[in-house]
C-alpha cells in the first residue's frame, strides 16, 4: 500500500488525533497547493487545485497539530464528495 493509500483510509477513518501536517500531506498528493497571506492569515489556511479551482479552507490548529474531530470529519466528507476517497 503506498502512501498516499494509506493517508487516504486514516482520514477516511475519522481518527481522533488526525494532525494539520497529514492533512497538508494528503492534499499536496492530489494536487492542492497551500495558499496563505502570509503573517496576516491568521490560523485559517487555503488550499488551491488549479485543475478544478477547487478550494478548501482549514483551520491550522495552535499550539499544537492535531485537528478538531469536527474539522476532520468535515474534511474527510468533502473528499468522498469530490471523488478523492
Amino acid at each position: 500500500m503506498s502512501k498516499i493509500d494509506k493517508a487516504r483510509k486514516r482520514i477516511f477513518s475519522k481518527p481522533k488525533d488526525y494532525t494539520y501536517t497529514e492533512a497538508k500531506f494528503l492534499l499536496a498528493q492530489i494536487g492542492f497547493e497551500e495558499y496563505n497571506k502570509g503573517k496576516t492569515s491568521g490560523s485559517r489556511v487555503k488550499f488551491y487545485r488549479q485543475k478544478d479551482q477547487r478550494v478548501i479552507l482549514l483551520h491550522k490548529p495552535h499550539p499544537g497539530d492535531v485537528m478538531k474531530p469536527g474539522a476532520v470529519k468535515q474534511l474527510a466528507e468533502y473528499l468522498v464528495k469530490m471523488g478523492e476517497l
